[in-house]
């Protein structure tokens, strides 16, 4: 099991270091005592579950101080930026409960600003324009052992930075011709002090302005401009951001900006077999290794919305885990836990074969029929009951029978007796097989009319119990099944994008085609969840399968290796 930041208690929220740092300055009165947060997102790709938490940490701070929280996009990098992009976000933020009212921003509103502020910083010889290529700038930065060295346009002087910034502007030079860099110290012990880039010619179609700009600001620039003049008091980010603090506050420092907001740090959601590259994820679908950004094996809001995992679980999930100041890694066993916990009260049961063996009952009348009841909730009989249809012809799992049964096999094998669930009780009288395969292809069995609704009018002790459905009433169905993503607890140890298929696993879904469900399931809405009695929960897709049949993503399984792992810990004391 990875390490958590959870803990193993199954009650308590683990401690959230940035509410308890707020709630201090907000009882100092600190900015007046308001909290304005802010979630950030670059519309490059769909939100996965890492974001997850930054949204709970966003919006859950503004809201337990009485704040407010901006959504803004920052959409500094139009080659990979879309509104398919935007609109996902802003369903799936929606999804989970948090909304931000009229204060929807993007960075590009500030375009005119930003660079007028950059106008400043070169005239207050903050900053200048460097005619280096790339890799030569990228060489001169230095590293971690190495100093960095002036470039020969450092001491540029200052009209001609300004004549040239406003050519950039003006669309007279290529890409990669000139940059504008920030002037700060190429000796710096961080990096991003070492005279970062301010803005860079990038001839590219924007989402919301078009072809206006053939130039635009990088994101560390931006970023802390636009929470300055959104009024944003404390700019909550992940702990990869840390060293970028320095560079946010000296360029708020530099400028007449209307505030300071505070960057904090956090440490952001790593999961076991989870991978939350945008860049990596986007790989795979261009690979075709899944089939799109809400793929319900993908680790992205959409796929996980799609799988049937309620947005309430995810919120939980986050509060649980809490808000640290160091990166650790959640067992991906914890989160399925709690899924299963609130399945389980709030799914409703029903009766699904994935694997159909048919059963003849041979002493059942062929036209006849009967309508047992079934209960909707075992620990809920408020929620009612409903019929289920029982005739000659069922089917049963495949794997509920063996010819040769081991000792304690309580399932059907020849002259076995079985409870059927909510019906009778059946037992095995003859095997058909195919003739050449010797594969079993249907159960002849007989009932007991005496044990009508599953209970033997003698007593005697049936210890096997099995779901089924009848052939005559049964829907068609599609069912998908799921496994980790990932063949490896930590993915990202791979390197580079075309690496994703050394770990990816390709049994990660499986599609039975031949399934059978209970008509009670004909009208289920999409996205409505059930749990197939001793299978595990499933939700109807949206997507139909072939020949328009009902679809199900099976969301989790019942087995619960996490609970399993506690009563062991609770066990030992």
């Amino acid at each position: 099991m990875s390490s958590g930041e959870s803990g193993s208690g199954p009650n308590e929220n683990a401690p959230n270091f940035v509410h308890e740092l707020v709630a201090e300055q907000v009882a100092a009165g600190k900015n007046g005592g308001q909290v304005h947060t802010r979630f950030p997102p670059e519309p490059n790709g769909y939100l996965h579950i890492g974001h997850a938490k930054a949204i709970c940490v966003d919006f859950g701070t503004a809201q337990k101080f009485g704040g407010l929280c901006n959504l803004r996009f920052d959409d500094t990098n139009p080659v990979k930026e879309d509104t398919e992009y935007v609109e996902a976000i802003q369903r799936d933020i929606r999804w989970l409960g948090f909304d931000w009212g009229e204060r929807m921003f993007y960075a590009s509103d500030y375009y005119e600003q930003l660079y007028q502020f950059a106008q400043q910083l070169i005239r207050d010889g903050k900053a200048y324009v460097d005619s280096q290529s790339f890799e030569q700038i990228r060489e001169g930065r230095g590293d971690f052992h190495k100093p960095g060295r002036n470039s020969p346009f450092r001491d540029r002087p200052v009209e001609e930075s300004l004549d040239l910034f406003a050519r950039m502007r003006a669309g007279e030079f290529e890409d990669g011709a000139h940059v504008l860099r920030a002037k700060i110290d190429m000796a710096a012990g961080n990096l991003n002090m070492r005279d970062p880039v301010l803005y860079r010619i990038k001839r590219a179609h924007h989402h919301r302005t078009g072809d206006a700009w053939p130039i635009y600001p990088m994101y560390d620039y931006a970023h802390c401009i636009s929470d300055a003049l959104e009024g944003i008091t404390h700019s909550l980010c992940s702990l990869e951001f840390e060293d970028h603090r320095p560079l946010y506050d000296w360029v708020l420092a530099q400028l007449p900006v209307p505030g300071h907001p505070q960057q904090i740090e956090f440490a952001r959601l790593n999961l076991t077999y989870t991978m939350t590259s945008k860049r990596k994820l986007q790989a795979m679908i261009t690979e075709g290794l899944v089939e799109g950004w809400d793929d319900p094996r993908m680790p992205t809001l959409a796929g996980l919305r799609r799988r049937g995992v309620p947005p309430e679980v995810l919120i939980r999930f986050c509060e649980r885990i809490g808000v640290a100041k160091r990166d650790s890694v959640v067992d991906v066993a914890l989160l399925e836990h709690m899924l299963r916990e609130h399945l389980n009260a709030q799914s409703s049961r029903v009766m699904a074969v994935q694997r159909p063996l048919k059963v003849v009952i041979t002493n059942y009348p062929e036209d006849g029929e009967d309508w047992f009841d079934a209960e909707n909730h075992p620990e809920y009989p408020e929620r009612g009951q409903r019929k289920v249809p029982f005739c000659r012809e069922i089917y049963v799992e495949r794997d509920d029978f063996r010819m040769d049964a081991p000792k304690k096999w309580f399932r059907l094998a020849p002259g076995k007796e079985v409870r059927l669930r909510y019906a009778c009780l059946i037992t095995c009288v003859d095997v058909i097989t195919d003739p050449d395969t010797g594969e079993v292809q249907e159960l002849h069995c007989t009932w007991d009319p005496d044990s009508k609704g599953g209970a033997p009018a003698d007593g005697r002790r049936v210890r096997g119990t099995l779901h089924w459905v009848s052939a005559r009433h049964a829907l068609d169905a599609e069912i998908r099944l799921y496994d980790r993503l990932f063949t490896e607890e930590d993915p990202a140890v791979i390197g580079a994008a075309e690496d994703i298929r050394n770990v990816f696993n390709p049994d990660s879904m499986q599609v039975l085609t031949s399934c059978k469900v209970e008509p009670y399931l004909k009208d289920a809405a999409a996205g409505t969840g059930f749990q197939f009695e001793r299978l595990g929960y499933y939700v109807v897709d949206p997507q139909r399968g072939a020949g328009d049949v009902l679809r199900f993503n099976q969301t989790v399984s019942l087995r619960d290796t996490w609970a399993k792992l506690e009563s062991k810990l609770a066990a030992a004391g």
